[in-house]
């Protein structure tokens, strides 16, 4: 679509997941691809690979916003990143043989585990990521998970990373995020460069979105460090049962077309 309402509607999609990307430390996808769709009429793979070019730029405006503040953990981001890239080849060739509706449901069951235990445990803002061998294999097969997950049901990045890396590897909710962030680059390059030989991405769309985007991540990785880390859970625990209620309703509409 082009004229002034699609540009208008690229610009709010990107102002919007901006905020969300530089606040809770993801790429931003999960607001853009539904946006896209629903409000401009792209269809899911369009949608889908025009929202990972976007969030190139906006995740790189990300990791420098947290940087400033030292809240980048960067070779456990390499890290996540080399097992996500392989992770993601691996979630694509799994895709014709597993049920979407089985991995939807158990990807909510998931985040309902992950949505409990963000009221639990609350991350120390001093708290760092030590990394240490075992430390570095965990990272890696978290990292392979991720992509696998992407390449499945195409979620992941910091939906899954940031709240692993405070529960389980107890760093904190600032690092989490700014290291979620630097993992996503070349995950998000390396899925474009894919996606453009597959003619998957409207570059125009794209730009439109990730520049409008990088105008307020830098307010959402602001808004984060003000933010008390409890407050910051509850916020991103709200905005994790907005995402488990898109893939239900995924789920569900997927059991209905295959029974229709």
């Amino acid at each position: 679509m082009r004229g002034p309402r699609a540009y208008a509607s690229f610009i709010g999609i990107g102002l919007a997941a901006g905020l969300l990307s530089g606040l809770f430390g993801v790429g931003g996808g999960t607001v853009i691809v539904p946006l896209l769709v629903l409000l401009l009429g792209f269809d899911q793979r369009l949608g889908a690979g025009t929202s990972l070019a976007a969030i190139v730029p906006t995740a790189a405006v990300g990791v420098i916003s947290y940087a400033v503040h030292d809240a980048v953990a960067w070779i456990p981001a390499i890290i996540l990143a080399i097992g996500s890239v392989i992770g993601a080849q691996i979630g694509t060739r799994l895709l014709p043989r597993i049920s979407q509706t089985a991995l939807r449901w158990g990807f909510v069951g998931f985040l309902a585990i992950v949505i409990v235990s963000l009221f639990l445990v609350i991350p120390s803002r001093g708290a760092v990521l030590e990394l240490t061998w075992l430390s570095g294999a965990l990272l890696l097969v978290l990292g392979l998970f991720t992509g696998v997950l992407a390449g499945l049901i195409g979620v992941g990045g910091g939906i899954v990373v940031v709240p692993v890396l405070m529960l389980a590897f107890g760093t904190s909710d600032l690092v989490a995020k700014g290291t979620s962030l630097l993992m996503m680059i070349p995950t998000a390059i390396s899925g474009t460069i894919g996606n453009l030989r597959h003619h998957n991405v409207d570059l125009l769309a794209a730009a439109l979105v990730g520049v409008a985007a990088c105008t307020t991540t830098a307010l959402g990785a602001w808004l984060a460090t003000l933010v008390d880390p409890f407050v910051g859970n509850v916020l991103f625990a709200v905005y994790l049962v907005f995402i488990a209620i898109q893939m239900a309703l995924k789920a569900i509409r997927g059991r209905r077309a295959r029974t229709a």
